[in-house]
């Protein structure tokens, strides 16, 4: 299924950057696969299992929660028309799991779900209301009280700078010392984290509760809150 894309800013993930996205997501994001692991668990006690997973990427913790023990029902969305053909290649067809082209924003307010996800996209929009804009699409599909987990680059300039120093040497060994350099310079400069500060305002102003910071690996933060 296909939906309009009302954010001309958002980055979408196509060729060899869709392709590779697996591999990249492993090698710079120390424990990812042990936070993807544990999604199931922390949202175990979700009342309605209907669960929402924005910027679904190829499928990764979609994943997780088809392999849980709970019978989870999963919307996924991504507005890349790759990742979401990947995300289909592996996922098979599952009569549980919706995926969709295109952005939350576009889908029915409707409908309300019990929880929601958004791993790795918020740092690629730009604090001039975009980010704002995406958490409030966000809230208003979910139903009171329902979770909302984050994982995502934050901190100010100095927290950044020094936790990319701690992220260079978790980096497995024998990767090309020009990517590594182009890859640290393109965090530190060209992608949009905020403060731990500036991104509660964000979340409590979309209509959260005040997140919790519940886990961390170097430049990468995982955050918990609920829908008010």
């Amino acid at each position: 299924m296909k939906i309009t894309n009302p954010m001309s800013s958002i980055e979408i993930f196509e060729n060899e950057r869709a392709t590779n996205y697996n591999q990249f997501v492993e090698t710079w994001i120390p424990n990812y696969h042990y936070f993807l692991d544990r999604l199931p668990k922390l949202l175990s006690n979700t009342n309605t299992k209907e669960l929402l997973v924005v910027g679904c990427g190829t499928g990764n913790e979609i994943e997780r929660f088809v392999k849980a023990s709970e019978s989870w029902k999963i919307t996924g969305v991504d507005p890349s028309p790759e990742m979401i053909k990947q995300a289909k290649d592996k996922l098979q067809n599952n009569d549980r799991i919706t995926l969709m082209e295109g952005v939350v924003a576009a889908l029915d307010e409707k409908k309300k779900y019990g929880a929601a996800t958004l791993l790795l996209v918020l740092h690629f929009l730009e604090d001039n209301g975009d980010k704002l804009d995406l958490l409030k699409a966000i809230a208003e599909r979910l139903a009171p009280g329902a979770t909302f987990v984050m994982l995502d680059i934050t901190g100010d300039k100095t927290q950044i700078q020094q936790n990319l120093k701690v992220l260079q040497q978790l980096l497995p060994d024998g990767l090309d010392p020009e990517q590594i350099n182009n890859r640290l310079n393109r965090i530190e400069n060209e992608l949009f984290a905020v403060s731990e500060e500036r991104l509660t305002e964000l979340v409590q102003e979309a209509g959260f509760e005040k997140p919790l910071r519940f886990f961390q690996s170097s430049i990468y933060m995982g955050w918990l809150t609920k829908k008010k």
